[in-house]
This record gives C-alpha cells, structure tokens and sequence, in this order.
C-alpha cells in the first residue's frame, strides 16, 4: 500500500481505535453500573454503526462513480468487468475477502458440454481486459543485452492505466536489432519502411530466476480469478526444453489458422470487407507464413460466430476436427482473434518504426479454482499447448521487448486440445486499426518460425 492510501485510512483508524478504547473503558467501570454502561455501549456502538455506514457509503460513490459514467457512455460488454475490478477497491472496508469471480465462475459437474462452451464464448474475449485496464504497459523501447529483470522493471514503472483520447503509447528512442537497425536520414526523419526480423536478442530471459515458481508467473503469466494453475503444470524448465519443432518436408499444409470469432473488426475496418477484420490479419499471417519463411498453411476462413458468438466453440470444433481429420499431417493449430479492451486502452507498440498491435497467448487450464479439473473438458495436449505459449513468450520478450502482454490463462479449454501445438491469439483490439493489426503479423510469424524451427 502506497503513502497516499495510507493516509487515506489514518483517520477512520484513529476513530475506531478511539471507539474501542472507550467501550474497553466502560467495561472495567463497575457492575454497579452495568445497566447505565449497557445503554451508553450500545449508543457508541449506533453512532460506530452510522460512521462506518457513512465511510462505506462514501467509498462506495467513490469506487463506482467511473462505472456510471462509463455506463452512460459506452453501454459496453466491459461494464460488468469494470465492475468487478471496483467491487475489489471496497472489499476491505467491509473486513471480507470476496472473489466475485469465483462465484460466478463456471465449473459445476452437473453443466453440459454445450453450456461450459457457450460460457467460453461469452468469456474467451474478456481475458486479460481487467488486467489490462489496472496496467497498460507501454511498449519502452530496450537496449540490446539488457537483462530480463531490468526490462520488467522499465515496463511496471512505464506509464500506465488510461491514455487520453487519441493518444498511443509511445517509444523512448528507437529500436535496435542486429540487421534492421532504424537509420536517420538528413532531415531526421525515420527512413524504414518495411520489417527486417531481429536477429539479435534486446533482453535475456534468466532460466534460473524461473525455477522460482512465483517469479514465472509474474513473469510470464495472468491468471484468471476463476482459475488456478500450479506448480504441476508451470515448470519453467520442462517447458522451455520441449520439442516444439516442425518439419516443412511433409506434403500438405502443416499449419492450420482459423478464428472462431471470424466478425471481428478494427477500428477502420470496412464494412463488409472481411480482408480488413480478423480474418484478413489471419490471410496476412498465413501469406508470410508461406512466402518469408517456406511453411505449408491453411487458412480457413468459415464464420462461426453467425448469427451468434455465444456458441462459436461448439460450432466450430466439429468442423475443426473434420479438417484435422482429412489433414493428419497438421502440427500446428491456431485460433487467431482480436480482443476487446476498454476504448481509452490502446495495445499498440512500435518494432523498428512501424506502429504495431500487441497481442497475447492464451490458454485454457480445463479447470476452475472453485471445484478443480473439468474431467469433461479433458485436454490431453494442455502441457504441450503451455509449452508452446510459454516458448512463443520467451522468444517474443527476448528479440521483441514489449510487443507482447502477459500470456492469459483461463479455467476452460477453448478447443485447445487438437493439437499438442495448439495457440490461441488475441492479436490487438477493437481501437486498433487495420495497418497496426497486419504489421503485428510479421514479428509473430518471426517469432513462431524460431520456435518451429528450435531457434527461439
């Protein structure tokens, strides 16, 4: 807790401590008196009541006062997450810890299949908005060779929380890689234009400072409030050695791209033009894909979430599980989507000059912290799908500090268990535009090359 909010309880403090000292008191003043004392106790105990009441209230107005506003404006799905985010600010007043999440989360053995998976339609879009919204962290430009540490520490003292209308994240200085360093011209100004991949690495990830498992997961991951992950599962070592590797020698497309969200749009997409959506950054993606970098990839563009979104999921994984079926040859599975953020949070960076959409690996854990493992949600690839993420993270802050958010992790499964190399990738927002998302799609198609290829 910082000065400010300290003193911000030093007074109602003071009282309470006054209060009880006066009521000790009355207590130690003689039988004799005990009914007069009685009387007198249960007054100070009104007035204590109407004084918390009055503080509480008080909080309360202060807490919400930006929900109503935002309300009234916006009229958003990213209400009820604003509100959570609140109900934590006043939680302590009331002496309660009460995870709001937790008791809405879903999870009961008694819910069907087709439930859990319009639950994770509802929900899978939502991931890591009201961490984004407590901190956004700027994309601050890093020196090469600077340590892991030191990059996290310039990233939480970074400007954070809600930029003002218009407004980017901005970089200090300039991007520098091995090949693709920004050169001036005379007049000063930034003469790239086009992307050349990093070669050299801008930060170290410490392996070791990773075998403590509290420092992994600040580190690398945001978990949900409605899951739980562990030791069990998130081990820095296993997951780095891995073999995530792929072999482009195989007849037939090795990499599947798809998006269960295909209506997803930017904020200068084109009505009815679905090469300006999701869709068009996964057609972008599945091009360098194949051009740059020699891999086989099918793009499939088959909407999903029409006329609906709620039962996007159990839509689609029939038809995913068709395609895999008549291609037994595909390694690699990824679900490309753009997430939704609060509109005054913008998820962009720059990599050498060109203003570009962060994003953020996902997975789904296939249980809740309320009542453990979902047994019908079973994914048997869920260690080989963290450590894809986790290896696809590490690469991403080493050769690519800042474009990428925490990854999130979540209690459903999300159609992750197809493949034991299987991403989910929520790739800008909806305040994003169109060139930001599609310059996004060459360091991620760098980043997964290394990581396909055992460089990363």
């Amino acid at each position: 807790m910082n000065l400010k909010n300290k003193k911000r309880y030093v007074g109602p403090a003071i009282s309470v401590a006054g209060l009880a000292f006066l009521i000790l008191t009355m207590g130690l003043a003689g039988r004799g008196k005990e009914e007069k004392s009685s009387a007198f106790k249960s007054g100070l105990k009104s007035a204590f009541e109407q004084y918390i009441a009055k503080e509480a209230t008080n909080r309360v107005w202060s807490a919400f006062m930006p929900v109503f506003s935002f309300a009234e404006s916006n009229g958003s799905d990213s209400l009820e997450r604003m509100v959570y985010g609140r109900v934590e600010e006043v939680a302590p007043l009331f002496f309660v810890t009460h995870d709001v999440q937790d008791t809405l989360a879903l999870g009961s053995e008694e819910m069907s299949l087709d439930m859990i998976l319009k639950a994770e339609a509802r929900e899978e879009n939502e991931a890591g908005n009201e961490e984004d919204l407590r901190q956004n962290s700027s994309g601050t430009t890093k020196t090469q060779g600077q340590s892991l540490t030191d990059l996290m520490q310039e990233e939480n003292q970074a400007v954070r929380g809600q930029l003002k209308d218009g407004e980017k994240e901005s970089l200090n200085g300039q991007t520098q890689n091995g090949q693709g360093q920004n050169k001036q011209e005379q007049d000063g100004s930034v003469a790239v234009t086009t992307f050349v991949p990093h070669t050299t690495k801008l930060a170290q990830v410490d392996m070791a400072a990773l075998s403590d498992y509290d420092t992994l997961l600040k580190t690398f991951y945001t978990v949900d409030k409605s899951t739980s992950a562990g030791k069990e599962l998130l081990n820095a070592e296993k997951m780095a050695s891995a073999d995530m590797t792929v072999s482009k020698e195989a007849e037939g497309p090795q990499i599947l791209i798809y998006h269960t969200h295909s209506q997803e749009a930017f904020a200068d997409s084109a009505a009815g033009d679905s090469s300006t959506t999701i869709v068009g950054v996964g057609e972008r993606l599945a091009g360098i894909l194949t051009e740059t970098y020699g891999y086989q990839v099918l793009h499939h563009t088959a909407a999903y979430d029409l006329p609906s979104r709620d039962d996007a999921y159990s839509v689609a994984l029939p038809e995913i599980e068709k395609i895999l079926e008549e291609n037994p040859q595909i390694q690699v599975v990824i679900d490309l989507h753009r997430d939704a953020m609060d509109e005054s949070t913008r998820l962009v960076t720059e990599i050498d000059g060109r203003p570009t959409a962060r994003f953020m690996f996902f997975n789904g854990l296939s249980r809740t912290k309320k009542t453990g493992n979902i047994s019908y949600l079973y994914n048997e690839n869920l260690e080989d799908n963290l450590a894809f993420s986790f290896q696809m993270q590490k690469a991403a802050l080493e050769y690519y500090p800042g474009l990428t958010r925490k990854v999130y992790l979540k209690a459903y499964r999300y159609n992750m268990h197809l493949r034991p190399k299987n991403l989910l990738v929520e790739l800008g927002a909806q305040n994003n535009t169109v060139e930001e998302a599609m310059n996004a799609c060459e360091p991620l198609a760098h980043i997964l090359d290394m990581v396909l290829s055992g460089q990363g």
